[in-house]
């Protein structure tokens, strides 16, 4: 495993993205235990483009115009799913609140779904993995599966960060109702913007 691969995921994984925001939001509204679900949830949403892209499915994106604007229309309708639903919910980033805890599994789902229905990572591994990994010399899919696990521990590690340091954030506002409205509007505003980006988003 070379230097520049880890220096570089390690780029690729701290900057913000929805996977970010979607784990940033679960501490934020839930606590430390809903941002590291979150964490986990979208290491797991990595999977699938990582196997996309030793199978050959991540060249059906990158040269089906169709196939490509499917998963992208449909990541952008979840993104904006997610924005409506924050605003809406406002025990969310209430310090109280009679309803239960949302489950590990509709965080997990939700989470899978956020990565999942997003053709860029897929089209990341595609251009970024070639770059450290001869595909054509022997042994090649065992050195991208081994890049690949690297990856997604990286993610875990620095989206549980995240999740853990915005429930302590929760932790301080929570007495603070202006605070909390702006979070709740900023956090809808940024799924919502999010959403327009991959809209807009060129292959």
């Amino acid at each position: 495993m070379s230097i520049p691969f880890l220096i570089t995921a390690l780029i690729v994984v701290i900057t913000p993205g929805t996977g970010v925001f979607f784990t940033l939001s679960a501490g934020l509204s839930r606590g430390a235990r809903a941002g590291v679900l979150a964490a986990f949830a979208c290491t797991l949403g990595v999977v699938p483009h990582l196997l996309a892209a030793l199978t050959g499915l991540a060249a059906l994106l990158q040269t089906s115009a169709t196939a490509f604007e499917a998963v992208r229309y449909l990541g952008v309708g979840y993104l904006l799913y997610l924005g409506w639903s924050t605003i809406r919910d406002r025990s969310a980033f209430a310090a109280t609140s009679d309803r239960p805890p949302r489950s590990a599994a509709r965080v997990i789902v939700s989470g899978v779904l956020v990565n999942l229905l997003n053709p860029k990572p897929t089209l990341f591994f595609v251009a970024f993995l070639p770059q450290f990994v001869d595909t054509t010399a022997p042994g090649s899919t065992r050195a991208m599966l081994a890049c690949g696990a690297v990856f997604m521990l990286l993610t875990f590690v620095v989206f549980s960060g995240y999740g853990v340091f915005a429930a302590h954030l929760r932790d301080r506002v929570l007495t603070r109702p202006r605070v909390i409205d702006w979070l709740r509007r900023s956090v809808a505003g940024t799924f919502v913007a999010l959403g327009v980006t991959l809209a807009l988003a060129e292959r």
